[in-house]
């Protein structure tokens, strides 16, 4: 895998990931201000969930790489 094959499949993993802990501790606000959607979250911390998400994405594409390097799984024909 080169450099740019391990970009594309870090940002891939990346947004997966994302969206996989986008929901993780979210709750409605107490009160809500006329406009606002009901299923609006009251703390998004959207900053935490980039971080948790870089960090996950970062074991995956090792783990990913890994395999790709020791030959387990192969892509050449033989």
């Amino acid at each position: 895998m080169n450099w740019v094959e391990g970009v594309v499949v870090y940002i891939l993993i990346w947004w997966v990931v994302i969206f996989a802990v986008l929901p993780f501790g979210v709750r409605p606000p107490e009160e809500f201000v006329p406009g606002q959607a009901r299923g609006a979250p009251a703390r998004p911390l959207l900053w935490r969930k980039a971080g948790i998400t870089t960090l996950v994405s970062g074991a995956i594409w090792l783990a990913i790489w890994a395999l790709i390097w020791s030959d387990w799984i192969t892509f050449r024909g033989s």
